[in-house]
């Protein structure tokens, strides 16, 4: 790949020139002087890419290969680059990072200089708009391709975006007007500490990027809540804007989110579901499975008499009938996820995935219709990094496994009657800092069964 990348480089260059000189003039004429600005910018990101070391990452590598073909629609005199370059700059958005963003934003700039009336441009460059966070901006680029498209059902992907952009925006100027209607009041009666909350509503705006919006709004509500309490009706209506901004920032509102009618569940949901129950996690093992199938078990009886049972990632030796009131899995690999769809039957269904957009596409494409009655919203599909649930550092170790991660996750909720392992056993079957995690807190051990008590 570095060798191919370096003579990819210096085909980009050839043609296009380096970084901040005038492109070359062509005999006969050439590419238009918008495709040369653009390859350009590829140049500039392949040659970041190959500062950075090795590539390993799929996505990074489809970039590089569509960066390719608009270099070759470049050179060949009579083509029509155009449709290259929007394909570069959504592969360029779905490379992920700002990086690729930020490319993905300035090939569509090129790309609206070249074909004003482009509606996959403006959608590009709404697209990589609202990557970056800059949501305003986001939404005049998605009306203008609104404005262009006359086909209304490949629009209503857009429409629920802006929406959703236009509510998140709606919540802040809300809360600012609350902010500031209450500081007025304490005017009025002589409060000297007014200040306090007003430069925390100062800070918060629905034009600022969304990363610095929700800390703006955060420490608005950290500040008043300090300031007047959980008590005062101005300060639960402002935490409720808070969730429903936070909400709003994770996943759009759709007619049918989740296929087949299932109902999504967040944190609250799945807190009162697991509430005063017994739950045990099983191992997807040919020993846990053999002895669960055989009629009469020990095992079979002991699995049966929880209130919940929880089963992850695609079951292997697991009956297809074995009952399961909640299925998880984790995403893993380079994004989008493909694979095999999730037909088992589920009671819940948890699905651990990030970034957010690959996430969604996953569930959209790989849940079945009917099969679980109700799925993770995307307030649970990171939970061991997620700042309002455990909130821990990204390690270099990869993914956690799935069954920890179940685990971690009751352990925070914190209400569940008893949670216990089943199966378990064997080094192979978590890896050692997460057995230190559980041995830490195992209360009971029942060799017979295998068996770890956590609760």
């Amino acid at each position: 790949m570095g060798q191919t990348l370096t003579g990819l480089l210096t085909s980009v260059r050839a043609i296009a020139g380096r970084p901040g000189t005038p492109p070359r003039a062509r005999p006969g004429g050439g590419p238009d002087p918008a495709l040369l600005a653009a390859l350009r910018l590829c140049g500039d990101h392949l040659a970041a890419l190959a500062a950075s070391g090795p590539l390993t990452d799929a996505r990074r590598t489809r970039l590089i290969a569509s960066i390719g073909a608009l270099t070759t629609a470049c050179s060949t005199p009579g083509a029509d680059a155009f449709d290259a370059l929007l394909r570069t700059g959504q592969q360029a958005l779905d490379s992920g990072g700002e990086a690729g963003a930020r490319l993905a934003l300035a090939l569509a700039d090129e790309a609206t200089a070249l074909r004003g009336r482009s509606k996959g441009a403006w959608r590009l460059r709404g697209s990589a708009l609202d990557a970056l966070g800059r949501r305003e901006e986001a939404i005049t680029a998605y009306e203008r391709h609104l404005a262009l498209q006359q086909n209304a059902a490949a629009s209503r992907d857009v429409e629920r975006r802006v929406a959703t952009l236009r509510a998140a925006g709606d919540r802040i100027d809300e809360a600012l007007a609350l902010v500031g209607a209450g500081d007025r009041d304490r005017d009025r009666v002589g409060d000297a500490d007014g200040a306090g909350a007003g430069a925390g509503a100062v800070r918060l705006s629905r034009h600022l990027p969304a990363a610095e919006a929700r800390a703006a709004f955060t420490d608005l509500v950290r500040r008043r809540t300090a300031e007047l309490g959980t008590a005062d009706p101005a300060v639960r209506r402002l935490a409720a804007l808070y969730t429903e901004h936070r909400r709003l920032s994770d996943h759009d509102p759709m007619a049918d989110p989740l296929l087949g009618g299932a109902e999504p569940i967040g944190v609250p949901g799945l807190r009162r579901l697991v509430a005063g129950r017994t739950v045990c996690l099983v191992a997807d093992t040919p020993r846990t499975a053999e002895q669960e199938q055989r009629p009469g078990s020990a095992a079979a009886a002991l699995i049966e008499g929880y209130d919940l049972v929880v089963r992850c990632d695609t079951a292997r030796h697991a009956a297809p009938t074995a009952r399961t009131d909640l299925h998880a899995c984790t995403l893993r690999g380079d994004s989008p996820w493909k694979g095999p769809r999730w037909d088992r039957r589920a009671g819940v269904r948890l699905v651990f995935g990030d970034p957010l957009p690959h996430w969604r596409l996953a569930l959209r494409s790989r849940l079945v219709p009917g099969a679980q009655d109700r799925v993770g919203d995307a307030s649970l599909r990171r939970p061991l990094h997620d700042p309002a649930l455990l909130g821990e550092p990204a390690d270099g170790e990869g993914p956690a496994s799935t069954a920890y991660t179940v685990l971690r996750l009751l352990d925070f909720l914190g209400t569940p009657a008893r949670v216990d392992l089943i199966g378990f056993e064997g080094p192979a079957a978590l890896s050692p800092r997460e057995r230190e995690w559980i041995g830490a807190r195992t209360g009971t051990t029942d060799d017979t069964a295998v068996r770890i008590t956590l609760r």
